[in-house]
């Protein structure tokens, strides 16, 4: 297993205008408990498998596994995901020696944008773009498997 170490920011601005490339993303959770994750992904003509364990007291890192399936059957196992699923456009930008992943939320979640960097340690400098806003690492609200549970289009008042 490896360890993924990424921080989450809000984007405020356009950051379109940077990126290099986009693709569509639909994603499923078969288990969406905080202990772990098991995600369901297609991701433009590919599809994966993933498993995540319990964030750190940062939420910067925790372990992840992933492993490529084919569409078909990742369709299959859509099917049997729990409530929710997440359509998005990701955007890759790259800043410096890195890159961000801009996430733009469709359907139960229109309106919501998140970028993450992903880091070789924790405290690893990085540029910041000027469309990068509020940091969300650690906010549990914020993770896709939250967020099928309770969908940004419910935040309104919270």
């Amino acid at each position: 297993m490896a360890l993924e170490i990424e921080r989450k920011f809000l984007v405020s601005g356009d950051f379109k205008k940077d990126a290099y490339a986009h693709q569509e993303i639909v994603q499923g959770y078969l288990s969406s408990v905080a202990e772990r994750t098991v995600r369901v992904r297609i991701k433009g003509e590919k599809a994966y498998l993933t498993v995540k364990g319990e964030s750190s007291s940062s939420g910067v890192s925790r372990f992840e596994w992933e492993k490529e399936i084919s569409t078909s059957d990742a369709r299959e196992l859509l099917t049997l995901c729990e409530p929710g699923i997440i359509d998005k456009i990701r955007y890759l930008v790259k800043m410096g020696s890195h890159v961000f992943e801009v996430d733009e939320f469709h359907g139960e979640n229109e309106g919501l944008i998140v970028a993450e960097i992903e880091l070789q340690n924790e405290s690893e400098p990085f540029e910041k773009p000027e469309w990068l806003s509020i940091e969300v690492t650690g906010d549990i609200r914020y993770y896709n498997s939250s967020l099928i549970k309770n969908p940004y289009k419910n935040w309104k008042g919270q």
